[in-house]
């Protein structure tokens, strides 16, 4: 199991958010929680190389792994 760690920026943009959309990103980050069993996860690339993204709808949840 995980630990998913929030940070306090995207913490602050998830409270501008609309209400069901913000259950829907706790949801993805109770799914982060059983890393690397994630389903949707893609990797990114260039500049953002090393991190990861999960879509729901119009929105994205972008993470990285820390392994530790």
């Amino acid at each position: 199991m995980a630990v998913v760690i929030v940070a306090a920026e995207a913490l602050a943009q998830l409270d501008e958010l609309p209400d069901n959309i913000v259950g829907r990103m706790q949801r993805i980050f109770e799914r982060l929680r059983r890393w690397p069993d994630v389903s949707g996860a893609k990797p990114l690339r260039g500049s953002l190389a090393g991190r990861w993204r999960i879509r729901t709808g119009d929105y994205r949840v972008q993470f990285f792994v820390e392994r530790g």
